[in-house]
């Protein structure tokens, strides 16, 4: 019983430190004002809870007047049990017994058939501020559904943990459309899920239709807040994003990641954090990292034995990557600096060589990017002077066309 008690009051002391309320706490505070009388469907996954760790899920099959009628699940399911990239299977939730309708399966948009008994479809995922990170793509493609059907769509906000201000790279071209680049947008795009989902509608980008949009903000947030500065608790939304260091992490060594090229610490007890290879010197590469004296970026030679993944059991050695300033930092752009510096190492083992990275996921590296010219440009050279012009090109513009879509400071 102590230790109950005593979870409990922990439990209540996260969510009193918590400077900030997310959109579903902030739903409750008005009395779920918006869904009162209705017949709720609602996409998430463990990330949408409050601050004390309630799913989102509970709070509104518990909502008095709220009736929830179907739940939608993305990748990795609404109770994340299902591993990346696995297909997601139509179920009944045990603990509410509301249908599961895939929505990462045959199907990525919701069909008229699963949102025939829904009036308003809620939308409640912690998303990681990257283009190819697929959530935004499964809210894109539900309001797309919704407003093809004429139903109502709303959106609880979360906090973008590489922040509001961080805009990078090209916006996606006609050729590299999929479903880790739904919509031209670049692949850090500054935008909450609220923010994003305002533009996309408001811009034409979901189709013909608008779709009848709600957007519930948060409470105490600011576009400069770190996560860890929100007292919000993290929630894992996907397995190899267990922390608000590997969501800003991401961007750095992802886009490397898709080419099988070397190991960016994901089967290893830093994703995202490492670039390491059994050819490369440590010492050497930590150097020469260093020496380009990247802003608000620190490396230092490392030497690890995946447990999993690329170089499972094999002695690696790299660089582990340090942020010190995530808004002066060319988090994106990362990707492309180990791939030059370690070119210029050992020119036998550059990326694009024949031989080297996996030639059969250039196509996904195109997508990726969302650009093939990134990949022909920098290719021929292995130079970030090559693409850094291209992969800036929209950057400014995206900035200054989406800034009246901001819901905070």
């Amino acid at each position: 019983m102590k230790k109950i008690l005593a979870a409990t009051l922990a439990f209540i002391s996260i969510a009193a430190m918590a400077q900030v309320k997310p959109g579903v706490e902030v739903l409750r505070d008005r009395g779920f004002e918006g869904l009162k009388g209705k017949r709720v469907g609602l996409i998430t996954n463990p990330t949408g809870v409050d601050n004390k760790l309630k799913s989102t899920i509970d709070i509104l099959h518990e909502a008095d007047g709220v009736e929830l009628v179907g739940l939608y699940a993305p990748e990795h399911g609404v109770r994340g049990d299902v591993h990346a990239g696995d297909h997601v299977d139509n179920a009944v939730d045990p603990a509410t017994g509301v249908t599961v309708y895939s929505i990462y399966g045959k199907s990525r948009k919701p069909s008229p058939e699963m949102l025939k008994d829904v009036d308003v479809l809620v939308y409640d995922i912690q998303d990681i501020g990257c283009r190819s990170f697929t959530f935004i793509s499964t809210m894109g493609l539900a309001m797309e559904a919704c407003a093809e059907l004429g139903k109502e769509f709303m959106v609880l906000d979360r906090p973008n943990p590489v922040g509001g201000n961080k805009v990078e790279g090209n916006v996606v071209e006609d050729s590299c459309y999929s479903f880790v680049s739904q919509f031209p947008i670049p692949y850090l795009y500054g935008l909450t899920p609220g923010e994003l989902a305002l533009y996309l509608n408001d811009s034409g980008l979901i189709g013909d239709k608008k779709v009848d949009l709600t957007v519930v903000p948060m409470e105490g947030w600011t576009r400069d807040m770190p996560f860890s500065e929100t007292g919000m608790p993290w929630v894992l939304p996907s397995p190899h994003i267990p922390n608000p260091e590997a969501a800003l992490l991401y961007p750095v060594s992802g886009i490397l990641g898709e080419l099988n090229y070397m190991s960016i610490g994901v089967g290893y007890t830093m994703p995202f954090k490492l670039f390491c290879a059994s050819w490369v010197d440590a010492e050497e590469f930590s150097k020469r990292m260093n020496a380009l004296n990247l802003p608000g970026m620190m490396f230092r030679p490392i030497h690890i034995k995946p447990f999993y993944s690329f170089g499972k059991g094999e002695n690696l050695q790299g660089v582990e990557v340090f942020i010190t300033d995530k808004e002066a930092a060319p988090l994106s752009l990362t990707n492309f600096y180990i791939m030059q510096e370690l070119a210029a190492m050992y020119p036998d083992k550059a990326a694009f060589k024949e031989g080297n990275a996996d030639a059969g996921r250039f196509n996904m590296f195109d997508k990726v990017t969302g650009s093939k010219e990134i990949r022909s440009r920098f290719s021929k050279n292995h130079k970030v002077a090559d693409i850094i012009d291209y992969w800036n090109k929209d950057a400014e513009n995206f900035k200054a066309t989406t800034k009246k879509y901001h819901l905070y400071k």
